[in-house]
């Protein structure tokens, strides 16, 4: 039996919650178009046959312009410095640029051994894809280059099993029905929040959080009932968020509850409402709530393991 930790790195939109999401074989993490969507590490355990694989989704390494991204990057870098192995993720498709020559330098902190994930071939012309991995080899040693699509699965089962090879050997650390750390309470912020991405565009989704003030039971009906606010930045943006006639906030409640209902098998009712808090992306108490998400049920997540 192998078992261990393997930190997910690389620069934002690079598919790191996708193929995180693909390896586990369940969602653990919200997935968008947007970079930055990953704010706060996030475990996840996938398993093979002989391998016990605990996965560390981190937020994109970026350059932080705010406090918050300051602290994204900082839990990044962290995570690198507690795992036994770090898995790369680097968007094929994307020119090479800065961010590659700093997480490179990350890296060769680290001392870890590094396997290299190049993701979204499915996205590149064949003929440009060998001199992207040829470029990447020549500037350190990795474990393995291993060319993947989180999108469509292409790669993703070899990289499972060179993964647990990597890992040390020693027994499973997690109960085998155990999915992920994350609370009941921010699960249901993070697939407000991302309802939201999917509905917003420009500035506005990295002006936004998700608070959730209240998560409660009513036995009697049965139904979860959870109090959650939307935070964003200016007046102009609250306008957004609402939509006329309430039509925005309304459809971000519904799209997040049936996914909160399918995944659960339980009833929810959202009430959401929208908070004007300028700046608050610089705001460290505030910032320190949205991390901890003190207000919501710390109770974990459910777990349903159904497809590997």
């Amino acid at each position: 039996m192998r078992s261990g930790e393997v930190a997910v790195v690389g620069r934002p939109n690079a598919g790191k919650s996708t193929l995180v999401n693909r390896l586990i074989g369940e969602k653990v993490a919200i997935v968008s178009d947007k970079p930055q969507t990953t704010r706060k590490r996030i475990l996840g355990v996938a398993r093979l046959p002989d391998a016990e694989i605990a996965l560390i989704d981190t937020p994109g390494i970026h350059r932080p312009r705010f406090r918050m991204n300051a602290a994204m990057v900082r839990d990044a870098t962290d995570a690198l410095a507690a795992a036994d192995v770090v898995l790369w993720v680097v968007d094929a498709s994307d020119r090479p640029g800065e961010g590659e020559d700093f997480t490179l330098g990350l890296l060769a902190k680290t001392g870890r051994p590094v396997v290299l994930a190049l993701n979204k071939i499915d996205l590149v012309r064949k003929e440009l894809l060998l001199p992207r991995i040829a470029g990447l080899a020549s500037r350190r040693s990795f474990l393995e280059v291993v060319p993947i699509s989180a999108r469509t699965g292409d790669g993703v089962d070899r990289l499972a099993r060179l993964l647990a090879g990597a890992l040390p050997e020693r027994p499973a650390a997690y109960p085998e029905d155990f999915l992920t750390s994350t609370p009941e309470s921010e699960w249901i912020s993070e697939v407000i929040r991302e309802k939201l991405l999917e509905r917003t565009r420009q500035e506005l989704p990295f002006a936004t959080a998700v608070i959730i003030e209240a998560v409660r039971e009513e036995p009697e009906k049965p139904m979860t009932v959870v109090t959650a606010s939307v935070v964003v930045e200016k007046e102009s943006q609250k306008g957004i968020v609402i939509g006329k006639g309430a039509s925005m906030i309304r459809d971000i409640g519904q799209a997040a509850r049936e996914e909160l209902e399918r995944e659960s098998g339980r009833r929810f009712f959202l009430d959401l409402s929208v908070t004007v808090r300028p700046r608050w992306r610089d705001d460290e108490r505030f910032l320190s709530r949205v991390v901890s998400d003190a207000g919501g049920s710390g109770r974990p997540r459910p777990h349903r393991r159904s497809r590997r």
